[in-house]
C-alpha cells in the first residue's frame, strides 16, 4: 500500500463491500479525521465542509448521504476493515 493522500476528493457515497477496496486505502486520513470529529462532538455540517469539501447549504442530501456513508464506512475500518490493511491491503 502506498502513503494515504492527506486530503482527497470523495465520492458521494462511501464503498459498502465488506472488504478493504482501493478507495478505502486512498480515503484513511478521511476516515480517521471523520472519527475524530465524531469523538470530538463536531458539527456534522462543519465537518462535511472541511473534511468532505461539500457544502451542506448548497447540497443538502448529498453532503448528509456523504457524511453518513463515509462516517459508517469510518467505523467499520476501526472495527474490522484494519484486518485488511495489516495483511497487506486491498486485494488487486
Amino acid at each position: 500500500m502506498t502513503k494515504p493522500p492527506l486530503d482527497p476528493d470523495v465520492a458521494d457515497v462511501a464503498p459498502h463491500e465488506p472488504v478493504l477496496t482501493t478507495y478505502d486505502e486512498q480515503h484513511l486520513v478521511t476516515y480517521w479525521r471523520l472519527l475524530d470529529a465524531e469523538a470530538d462532538g463536531a458539527d456534522w455540517k462543519e465537518v462535511t465542509r472541511i473534511v468532505l469539501h461539500i457544502d451542506p447549504d448548497r447540497e443538502p442530501d448529498r453532503a448528509r448521504n456523504a457524511f453518513d456513508s463515509h462516517l459508517a464506512r469510518a467505523k467499520w475500518m476501526a472495527d474490522h476493515g484494519y484486518r485488511d490493511l495489516l495483511r497487506g491491503g486491498a486485494p488487486k
